[in-house]
Order: C-alpha cells, then sequence, then structure tokens
C-alpha cells in the first residue's frame, strides 16, 4: 500500500497469449506506436512498424485508436450494483405522489405478466431531497399501494428506506410509526434483499463485470456489507474474470478477518491473482441526501429538529479503536464521512493513530482540514458524479457552504492524493462518466457547478487510474483502448466515451476492433 492506494501483493494473474497492438496512439500524440503484451505486462513500446510481431502474438490493428491505462472504479458496491437494474426505477420521481403513480404501474404490469411477478417490491433511486411532500412517503401510502404484499424502496444514497406494513412486519420493525429508517435500521434492511439464490446474484453479477470491462475497467474496490471474500473466491472459481477485485472489510467480520490472518493488499489464494484483500471500512455518518452527514452546522430547515446536523454513527473514541485494531493486524482504514464535522472527527483519528489511510466521500469540508489530508497521508476518495447528483440539494441545505463542497481540485492542490469511484448504484459504475464530472463539473447542459473545483484531466485519469498516468514498459498489461482521444473530448462527450478493447494481465476483456 502506498499513500491508502491499494497496491496487491503476491502472485499476478495468469498471462494469456502474447497481444501485439499495432497503430496506436497515446492520448495528445498523433504519433503512432506498437504495443506488446506479454506475460501479464506491457514489455514493449515501440514506433509503429519498426519491427514485426511475434509469430505467436495475436496482432490487433488499431488504426489510430488510443491507449490508456486500465481504468479503477475506487467504491462501489457491487452485488446491489448487479441487481440494481432489476428492481423498480424510482429516479424520476419528484414527490411521493410520482412513487405511487411508478408503484402502481409496476403493479399493473405484473397483474399483465409483462414484468415478473412474486417476492417483495423493491424500489430504487428514490431522492427526496428536493420534493416539497418529503413526508408524504410513508408506511401508508406504500400499504395504498399494496396491502399485505411487502414493499421496500431504497432512497439514492442508500443511506434511508421505505417499508409499507408487510415489510415492516417482516423484518420486526411493526410498530414503526412511519416505515421510513435511516442509517443503520436501513442498513439492515437493504443488506437483506442481496440475499438472492446464490447462482442467480452471481449470473447478475458476471454480466455487471463483463460490462464494466466494455467501459475500460479492469478493477473495483468493493465496499459491500457481504463477505466479499467468500462471494467474489465463489464467482471468480465460477470464471467471472473479467476484473480484479480489491474487497473491503466491515466491523462485523473485522475479528474474523483479523483470525484468518487477511491484509491490505495481500492476493487470495486459488483465484488467478483477481483477488485482494482491501480496505477496512467504518461508516461515521450519513449522506446528504438523507440529511445525516454529520455538520458543524445545522441543515437549512431542520433548526431545532433532532439531528438538525445529522447522525454521527461512531463515537470518536469507538472509531479510534477500531483503526487502531485493523491497523494493528495490517488492514488499512477506509472511514466513510461526508459532513465537515464527520470529516474533522476522521481526520483526528487519524492523527491520532499515527498512520494514514482513506477517506470515503470527504464531501463537507473546512478550509483548516484541507491540508490534513496529506500532512496525515490520508486518501481522499472521491465520486464526481455525487456532486452533480446533488448540486441543488447542497444549495438548499448546505447553502453558504458549498465552496468548501466537493472540492476535488482543493484537495489535490493541497497534496493529498485523490482516487475517483462512483459508489455505485448511487451513480453509474462508469469511469467515463466519473471522469466527465470531475474534469467539467456539469451535467445535462447545465452550466458548471463551482467551476473552480474542476479537476485537469491528467490529475482526473492518475485518480482512476491508481496513479498510472500513462503506460509504459514493464506496467501491468492493463489497457484500454478508446476510439477518441480523451483529451480533445468535451466532459460532455466523454460521458459516451466508446471503448473499443480492454485488456486485463493482457487478456482481452472486451474486444470490439
Amino acid at each position: 500500500m502506498t499513500d491508502g492506494i491499494l497496491q496487491p501483493r503476491g502472485s499476478r494473474p495468469e498471462s494469456a497469449p502474447d497481444v501485439f497492438l499495432r497503430g496506436g496512439r497515446v492520448p495528445g500524440n498523433d504519433a503512432e506506436i506498437d504495443v506488446l503484451l506479454a506475460d501479464g505486462r506491457i514489455r514493449a513500446i515501440m514506433p509503429s512498424s519498426i519491427v514485426r510481431p511475434p509469430a505467436t502474438a495475436e496482432v490487433h490493428e488499431l488504426d489510430g485508436r488510443f491507449f490508456m491505462p486500465g481504468l479503477w472504479d475506487n467504491h462501489v458496491h457491487f452485488t446491489q450494483w448487479a441487481l440494481f437494474s432489476r428492481r423498480v426505477d424510482l429516479s424520476g420521481a419528484e414527490s411521493a405522489r410520482d412513487v405511487e403513480g411508478l408503484l402502481r404501474a409496476h403493479r399493473q404490469a405484473e397483474a399483465s405478466g409483462r414484468e415478473p411477478a412474486g417476492g417483495a417490491i423493491i424500489g430504487v433511486g428514490v431522492r427526496d431531497g428536493m420534493w416539497a411532500d418529503p413526508g408524504a412517503l410513508d408506511r401508508h401510502l406504500l400499504d395504498r399501494v399494496s396491502p399485505g404484499h411487502p414493499v421496500i424502496l431504497a432512497s439514492g444514497d442508500l443511506h434511508g428506506c421505505w417499508l409499507n406494513s408487510a415489510a415492516l412486519a417482516l423484518h420486526g420493525l411493526g410498530d414503526h410509526p412511519t416505515g421510513h429508517l435511516r442509517e443503520d435500521d436501513c442498513f439492515a434492511v437493504l443488506s437483506s434483499l442481496d440475499d438472492v439464490p446464490e447462482k442467480l446474484g452471481d449470473a447478475f453479477v458476471a454480466d455487471a463485470a463483463a460490462a464494466a470491462a466494455r467501459r475500460g475497467i479492469v478493477g473495483i474496490v468493493d465496499l459491500e456489507m457481504r463477505d466479499n471474500l467468500v462471494d467474489w473466491t465463489r464467482r471468480i472459481a465460477a470464471g467471472t474474470t473479467a476484473l480484479r477485485v480489491s474487497f473491503g472489510i466491515y466491523t462485523e467480520r473485522l475479528e474474523q478477518s483479523i483470525a484468518a490472518g487477511l491484509r491490505t493488499g495481500d492476493v487470495i489464494p486459488g483465484t488467478n491473482g483477481l483477488l485482494s484483500v482491501g480496505p477496512f471500512k467504518v461508516i461515521t455518518d450519513g449522506s446528504l441526501g438523507t440529511r445525516t452527514a454529520y455538520c458543524f452546522d445545522e441543515y437549512e430547515g431542520f433548526e431545532g429538529h433532532a439531528h438538525s446536523r445529522g447522525m454521527l454513527t461512531v463515537a470518536p473514541d469507538a472509531l479510534l479503536s477500531l483503526l487502531e485494531r485493523a491497523t494493528g493486524a495490517g488492514l488499512t482504514p477506509a472511514v466513510h464521512a461526508i459532513g465537515d464535522h464527520a470529516n474533522r472527527l476522521a481526520l483526528d483519528a487519524f492523527e491520532a493513530l499515527g498512520r494514514g489511510g482513506r477517506i470515503e466521500h470527504a464531501q463537507l469540508l473546512t478550509v483548516t482540514d484541507l491540508a490534513r489530508f496529506a500532512a496525515l497521508g490520508v486518501v481522499a476518495s472521491v465520486q464526481p458524479e455525487h456532486a452533480m447528483d446533488d448540486r441543488d440539494i447542497a444549495d438548499r441545505y448546505w447553502a453558504g457552504r458549498t465552496d468548501r463542497a466537493f472540492v476535488f481540485e482543493s484537495l489535490r492542490a493541497s497534496g493529498a492524493a485523490l482516487l475517483l469511484g462512483s459508489d455505485a448504484p448511487v451513480a453509474p459504475l462508469d469511469p467515463w462518466v466519473t471522469l466527465a464530472a470531475a474534469i467539467g463539473r456539469s451535467r445535462d447542459g447545465r452550466a458548471p457547478w463551482h467551476p473552480e473545483q474542476r479537476l485537469a484531466f491528467d490529475a482526473a485519469l492518475a485518480a482512476s487510474t491508481n496513479g498510472v498516468a500513462a503506460i509504459g514498459v514493464g506496467l501491468p498489461a492493463d489497457v484500454v483502448v478508446t476510439e477518441l482521444d480523451p483529451t480533445d473530448a468535451a466532459p460532455g462527450a466523454l460521458r459516451t466515451m466508446p471503448v473499443a478493447a480492454t485488456f486485463l494481465a493482457g487478456r482481452p476483456t472486451h474486444l470490439a476492433l
């Protein structure tokens, strides 16, 4: 591990036959080059047509396409992402009434056979932060849609959920007055929804992994709240080999993981070098969308209410104790902190610990805390598309403070190391969406939001490749080939960047040349 960036130790994936990529270009350069991938590494880079390819190599003509290092998503919840498209999409709802209409349409589609029936109705993507009537979404509205049949709706940020009476009874919460659960209560319910039949769930995951490879992803940090070691060992053995996976560990499995001798960066035997131990994850506050991110100031409109400054879910002393236990066993900490007070406390814990790690999200920061990331060796693991999703709700609930929100460029300029990710399914698992948000700070034709926090392309790319700025001889043969020069593309065009090929350790995981 270097500065909180995960570096797998041990074996590397078994390599594919040699691959010779002829006539490609490096972004920003018109000169064509040839690249040899062999034994899992980039073995040679040379001017095009200088030498013949090895007789045993697979040759691919690139016709001027562009080489890039393979891309990583440094924060995903992969099982939930794989299941996301199989659930009722409520992201377009602008009111509780809209949710009711979408759910009724789903029930009608079930009745007509256009949608599969059976099991709980699970909706995803609810974003109520800008609604005029957020309190109108409750168990009683959901009972009207589906009396006697469980309904569970997840918020877009996964920190809140809504249950009808049948679902509340199923989860032992029948006396809950509203059916609106937040933070730990919500996590317990949402985690149970991932327990689909093993073969079916693994098939969904394999599909999602292949889709990620088609977008140029070679690796993910999976922070799912599951036994990720067991899940991914099984999946890789069954043939899901399109991605490198670094898996997170939560408090519930900390002692079990320590007893097993797991250390961040270790490669798991028997997984062909694809699976490695990732960070120890602790969630210390909530989210902006659920108005539970822990802040110094009260949320606009919630003054004087309970939790008007958000929710701190792990006390400072308990956090430090957990970090000491994890780091003492060789596990790198990754602390979820969104509000400025939560970030202050997380940085305080790292300072007391005397070791670095990661802070996940780091969405709202005080000016005095910016420089502490670099000084303490704490990596900022951020999700740029969240800034696009949350710009309006931040303007509403963090009014007067958004100059301190999603401050990617300020973090970089302060010397902090950055990692970029999606937090899928909160945002799409698509590195080009992530890059476009980081570079452009805009979407849907709107003016850039706090454009002073835009990252330069090179900085955003390095944060999406774990520090690999460009392909180079001796590096792992994790390579992406794009149809267009990404350095010339406007941020809007980056979102739909066509990817021609993806290679992992020299093995094609996507090929459309």
